[in-house]
């Protein structure tokens, strides 16, 4: 594995009330791959909005559920996160190798890496404390040799 972080994914409830809100702060929302997502390039990191409820299924995770206990409420365990960092590959079987990793590693698969609806192959894991990351393969977005992913133009 690499070091390098390609994208943080904030879990949104409403899209275009998101994309809004970061475009009024002088972020440019790329126009290619814009149904359904907002990307924003953020140097050699991309930001992406997704609504929660695709983030949720997009995960293989149910509906965020919430249990009074005591005098608060606790989430479920497998609730989708507001926030999912996501490691992209170079190669397409390199996701399930980079997944084998934080498996033995003490990491916990929440979902084995398979085809993705948007055409690459995309996995997930929780790291051990619970944070979830995405590692994904997409052709579409390229890596030059430093890491850095960029959305195309």
């Amino acid at each position: 594995m690499e070091q390098r972080l390609s994208i943080v994914t904030l879990g949104v409830d409403d899209l275009d009330r998101a994309a809004s809100f970061y475009e009024q702060l002088g972020l440019e929302r790329h126009k290619k791959f814009a149904e359904g997502v907002a990307f924003f390039q953020m140097g050699g990191v991309i930001l992406s909005l997704f609504p929660r409820d695709e983030l949720e299924k997009d995960a293989g995770l149910q509906a965020a559920r919430y249990e009074r206990v005591g005098k608060g409420y606790v989430g479920h365990v497998d609730a989708a996160p507001s926030v999912v960092l996501a490691y992209n590959t170079r190669t397409a079987e390199e996701v399930a190798e980079i997944l084998a990793l934080a498996e033995k590693a003490g990491g916990r698969i929440v979902k084995p890496a398979q085809r993705a609806f948007w055409g690459g192959t995309s996995g997930y894991f929780k790291d051990t404390e619970g944070n979830f990351w995405e590692v994904a393969h997409n052709p579409d977005f390229p890596i030059d040799a430093e890491g850095r992913i960029s959305l195309p133009e």
